[in-house]
């Protein structure tokens, strides 16, 4: 059974590694940051997901609260 779930999973990521690749996201044009390091991550975490519409993006301008003085 743990050799199936594995295999699943391995199969999985690789659909989202080729999903990826086709959006071009493993190219030197793209600069890093988190939007673009994040939206290659969700995208292959989803995986063939990737084929049915969904398209994960990550907001990276969340703004968090600053301390009190």
């Amino acid at each position: 059974m743990k050799t199936i779930i594995g295999l699943v999973l391995v199969i999985w990521l690789a659909i989202g590694v080729l999903a990826a690749y086709q959006r071009d996201y493993f190219t030197n044009d793209r600069d890093v940051s988190c939007k673009s390091t994040g939206d290659t991550v969700l995208t292959i975490v989803a995986g063939p997901l990737n084929y049915f519409g969904v398209n994960p993006k990550v907001d990276c301008d969340v703004k968090v609260p600053q301390p009190s003085s």
